[in-house]
């Protein structure tokens, strides 16, 4: 049996696929077996796929049932002790595995090893930016308000924690073992993490190297980030319902970071309008964002409104130097962290 399965759901990706599939059979651990979960893709994504040769592929059909779905299915098939996951247009840093493996063999009460993340852009480019989370001491309600697991190609988990978190449901005609909620087409990740802190023993820690090269998609409009909120509202009444203690405490602060971040998508994105309603809804929910993250409470703020308001070419400049001085920083904690 492999040590690690390696699940990698396709859709549409025929531009990133080829990238991502060589990032994984390019690893320094070399136990693994690689299952891409075919989720009904109509471009070339899978024709790609079946013209790399390797024995440790597996290619598994299905109609179509998103992220999620795609997901479970992998772990259905899946026979290693540990599970990786990667999106279809990330990709790996040639060690991952490697130091997963080492981190998950060295400390058997984590069950999740996460790591940090360098962003890229469509031409894989790297864009001087990073997700840098905290790392140990992970409580439940960091997980609810800062998500340190921060993608869905970061995460090595053990197979024994989604047996103590998998239930059965009859989504599709006939009852089934699930994992990741196929109810949810957004945010499955952060119901999953939560799920797992809030209902079993296992810890979440992560490495300091970023391993993962986070692809930022040029695309995002206004209402894909209103389903984005929609959806996270949705996994916030899912997890009332079984710890209602737990958010009657954190859930207004929770929303207010959710509220923060799609802020930064909307700047992202050039649009000012929207920045300035989210983050104003955020500080409405919960002030004591500005407390507890000030520096980044208050740059999304400014950065806000400077697009609101400025020449667009004025508040360019003003972009370009502060990216230039958060990726300095970012490097610099990621380096600190490894020491």
């Amino acid at each position: 049996m492999p040590k690690v399965s390696v699940i990698v759901p396709v859709y549409n990706v025929e531009k990133y696929i080829a990238e991502t599939i060589d990032s994984v059979l390019a690893q320094t651990f070399t136990d693994f077996e690689l299952i891409i979960i075919d989720d009904e893709s109509k471009d070339g994504s899978i024709a790609i796929c079946q013209g790399i040769a390797d024995p440790r592929i597996r290619i598994i059909h299905q109609k179509n049932r998103g992220l999620a779905g795609a997901r479970n299915t992998g772990i259905r098939h899946a026979q290693g002790e540990y599970l990786a996951f990667l999106d279809s247009d990330d990709v790996w840093r040639s060690q991952k595995l490697e130091k997963h493996v080492q981190h998950l063999d060295s400390n058997p009460s984590v069950g999740v090893s996460f790591c940090c993340s360098e962003f890229i852009d469509d031409d894989s480019q790297p864009l001087g930016n990073y997700q840098v989370p905290k790392l140990k001491d992970i409580t439940p309600e960091l997980v609810l308000c800062r998500n340190p697991i921060s993608n869905g190609s970061v995460p090595v988990i053990r197979k024994a924690v989604f047996q103590d978190i998998e239930f059965t449901a009859d989504y599709y005609g006939t009852a089934e073992k699930f994992y990741f909620d196929d109810r949810f087409r957004q945010s499955e990740d952060i119901e999953c993490w939560l799920r797992i802190v809030l209902t079993t023993k296992w810890q979440l820690e992560g490495i300091a190297d970023a391993l993962t090269l986070y692809r930022v998609n040029s695309g995002g409009l206004s209402a894909n980030m209103m389903k984005q909120l929609d959806s996270w509202e949705k996994v916030i009444a899912k997890t009332r319902a079984y710890a209602p203690e737990f958010m009657a405490q954190w859930e207004s602060l929770a929303r207010a970071y959710q509220l923060r971040y799609l802020c930064r998508r909307a700047i992202r994105n050039k649009d000012g309008k929207s920045a300035v309603q989210l983050i104003n809804r955020a500080l409405k929910s919960n002030w004591k964002i500005l407390i507890y993250e000030p520096q980044r409470s208050l740059l999304t703020i400014f950065a806000a409104y400077f697009i609101w308001i400025l020449p667009r070419s004025l508040y360019n400049s003003i972009e370009s130097f502060a990216i230039k001085l958060a990726g300095k920083s970012q490097s610099k904690a990621i380096a600190k962290n490894k020491r």
